[in-house]
């Protein structure tokens, strides 16, 4: 096994992490903060914007079994990274979208596969997409591990993320576990 790490930001901790937990290859995951200035950080400081952090995913992968063009091709088709600080009614900085890297080559393949998208004009407006060097994780609260799998009948996870459960399993099926 060849383990690796990637962590990504693309809004809600909660989508990010349902939609993760469905790809093959992905060991494990879990929702947490980075990108912050303060240490340690709960949910509520997150949630009220005033500490820098995004709520991320942390995910160990096995590189032979999914590589990390794959997981970006995952994270860019479920979010837009094109809003900046804000995915759906979820709005501050806490949301952004972001990939914090752990190395030189993931950096390196994260903006050629950016370029490539904006090249493309895949997306209709450039992606605002940040690329920063992975500091410190915090892990999240237990409360917001599993979240959707746990709390999948309630109505923000029913409106929000099912649909991008949907999507991945249409576009994304050859991926799924």
């Amino acid at each position: 096994m060849m383990m690796e790490k990637a962590v990504f930001a693309g809004g809600c901790f909660w989508c990010t992490e349902a939609i993760f937990q469905r790809i093959h290859g992905v060991i494990s995951i879990k929702p947490g903060y980075t990108g912050g200035t303060i240490k340690n950080p709960c949910y509520r400081e997150v949630c009220s914007g005033r500490t820098g952090h995004a709520e991320a995913v942390q995910i160990d992968y096995d590189h032979q079994l999914v590589s990390f063009e794959s997981l970006l091709e995952i994270f860019f088709a479920t979010h837009d990274p094109t809003t900046l600080n804000r995915q759906g009614a979820d709005i501050g900085t806490q949301y952004r979208s972001g990939i914090f890297y752990t190395s030189a080559t993931q950096k390196m393949i994260a903006k050629k596969f950016i370029d490539q998208l904006n090249k493309s004009h895949f997306f209709k407006v450039p992606i605002v997409t940040e690329i920063t060097p992975l500091d410190l994780f915090y892990d999240a609260e237990e409360d917001h591990h599993d979240y959707y799998n746990q709390n999948s009948e309630q109505k923000y996870c029913d409106y929000t993320i099912t649909p991008k459960i949907e999507k991945i399993k249409k576009i994304f099926s050859d991926k799924l576990k």
